[in-house]
C-alpha cells in the first residue's frame, strides 16, 4: 500500500483526447477520474479503461481548481500523481516515480519537469516549467484558486532539468483554444487579484517587461514562430489580465457613486 501512486484527472468534456493520455497511464496502481459533468463521452471513456469516475459538479465553476481537492482526496492510495487531460506521462517518468517512493528518504511532494508545445513544435525556451504535481496525499492541499500550486506539508523537492525523459509532455494547444481559454483564466484573475492597483504605467511596462522575458531573456526568440507565439500570448495574459481588474475596480468606484 505505500508504495503505491494513484493518478488523478480532472475532466470537462475531454473525450478528443482522455484516450490518448489513459494510454500512457494504464500500468499505475489507480486512476481516478473527477469529472464535472461532462456532456460528450469522456466518463464512457474513463470507464472503458478501467478508471474509477467520481464526480464534482461543475456548478458555475469555469476553472479546474476548485475540483483539484476533492480529486486527490478521493484516491486510495499514499501517493498521487496530477495530471491534465492534455499532458502525457512517459514510461520513463512513472519509473523513476516508483524508484523515488521506495527510497527510505524521499520528500513528501516532487516538482516535475513539463516540456510544452505550440503548434506542435516544443518550445525550449518554456523548458522546463516546473509542476507540482506528485505528493502524499494526506501531507497535500489544493486551494480553490486559479493557477495555483498545492500546498504541501513538508519538503519539496526537483527532478533536475536536465533530466528531459522525466518531462511531462504538455500536448500542443490550438490557437482557437488557447485565446478562448485565456478569456476564461483571466476572469477569473480578477477575484485572486481584487485589491491590486492597475495604471497605464503598470500596464505597460508589466507586458513589455512579460514579452522581453520570454522572447529575449528566455530564448524564445530562437525558436522561430512558435516562440513568438508563445512570448505574445504571455504578454497578452498579462495585458487582459490588469485590463480586467481596472475595469472591475473602476466599476465598484462608480457603483459606489451611485
Amino acid at each position: 500500500m505505500e508504495n503505491k501512486i494513484s493518478v488523478v484527472i480532472n475532466t470537462y468534456n475531454e473525450a478528443n483526447q482522455l484516450a490518448e493520455i489513459l494510454e500512457h497511464l494504464k500500468d499505475f496502481d489507480e486512476i481516478v477520474v473527477c469529472d464535472m459533468d461532462s456532456t460528450d463521452n469522456t466518463v464512457k471513456i474513463a470507464e472503458s479503461y478501467g478508471c474509477r469516475v467520481v464526480n464534482f459538479p461543475k456548478g458555475n465553476y469555469n476553472i479546474v481548481e476548485p475540483a483539484r481537492d476533492f480529486a486527490i482526496h478521493s484516491a486510495k492510495y499514499p501517493w498521487v500523481l496530477v495530471v491534465d487531460a492534455d499532458e502525457i506521462i512517459t514510461d520513463e517518468l512513472r519509473k523513476y516515480l516508483y524508484e523515488y517512493i521506495a527510497k527510505p528518504d524521499c520528500k513528501e511532494g516532487l516538482l516535475i519537469p513539463r516540456k510544452n508545445f505550440v503548434m506542435n513544435k516544443f518550445v525550449k525556451n518554456s523548458y522546463p516549467d516546473y509542476q507540482l504535481r506528485f505528493f502524499r496525499q494526506d501531507k497535500a492541499t489544493w486551494p480553490p484558486i486559479i493557477h495555483i500550486k498545492p500546498t504541501i506539508d513538508g519538503t519539496v523537492e526537483k527532478i533536475p532539468a536536465a533530466r528531459h525523459e522525466l518531462a511531462m509532455i504538455h500536448k500542443s494547444m490550438t490557437i482557437f483554444t488557447k485565446l478562448a481559454k485565456m478569456n476564461i483564466y483571466t476572469q477569473n484573475e480578477i477575484e485572486k487579484r481584487a485589491n491590486e492597483k492597475v495604471n497605464l504605467f503598470k500596464i505597460f511596462t508589466s507586458c513589455t517587461f512579460r514579452f522581453f522575458r520570454h522572447y529575449i531573456l528566455k530564448g524564445g526568440i530562437f525558436h522561430g514562430i512558435s516562440g513568438l507565439v508563445l512570448s505574445i500570448n504571455e504578454a497578452n495574459y498579462k495585458f487582459y489580465t490588469l485590463v480586467k481588474i481596472w475595469e472591475s475596480n473602476n466599476a465598484k468606484k462608480n457603483s459606489d457613486l451611485l
